[in-house]
């Protein structure tokens, strides 16, 4: 049997998905979406929402990072660490562009409302998987190391935004994305 306790603690984490999911549809939407609009889309009432997130941007925050570890886990199921570094590579690009690809509106906010840094700051456990994958790389042989690793961590982690910038203003196709970012960072990479 359940106790009170229990009960509250489970309508308490439904209420939270209820939020984080209609938060992720209207900030991807209509990304100025107000607060109420969220609790409205959600199914809770503004106290309820208030209780669980107490600004926009905390919300933001959650939603973001929500979708950060969703991205993390597609790319662990990529399997960075088989094959050659490079194929490896090749498919960690293509799965981390299929994530962003889904979610590059809400990344546009992000950016223009949490800044760079603090973005950057959210996608770490992501850039790991990246580091580690160029670091393997540089053993065999096939990244180079002419630069530093940061930067060329950087150029990954700009380029793949860059194209979610350029597919969200009508530059670049969405389905060319991951060849075009594949064509583009395997030369600029390699050894």
């Amino acid at each position: 049997m359940a106790t009170t306790e229990t009960r509250r603690r489970a309508d308490a984490e439904r209420n939270i998905a209820a939020i984080l999911d209609a938060a992720l549809v209207l900030f991807t939407e209509e990304p100025q979406s107000s607060m109420v609009a969220i609790a409205r889309a959600a199914g809770v009432g503004r106290v309820t929402l208030y209780a669980h997130f107490p600004s926009r941007e905390v919300l933001l925050e959650a939603v973001l990072d929500r979708t950060i570890a969703e991205a993390g886990e597609v790319i662990r199921k990529a399997a960075p660490e088989e094959g050659s570094a490079t194929e490896a590579f090749g498919r960690l690009l293509r799965t981390s562009w299929h994530v962003l690809n889904q979610h590059r509106k809400l990344f546009e906010l992000a950016q223009r409302e949490l800044g760079p840094v603090r973005l950057r700051q959210r996608h770490r456990e992501v850039v790991d998987h990246v580091e580690g994958l160029l670091a393997r790389g540089r053993l065999e042989g096939v990244i180079r190391s002419d630069l530093p690793m940061t930067w060329l961590v950087t150029t990954v982690y700009s380029l793949l935004h860059a194209a979610a910038e350029d597919v969200n203003t009508g530059q670049l196709k969405a389905d060319d994305a991951a060849d075009v970012l594949e064509a583009t960072l395997l030369p600029a990479l390699k050894s």
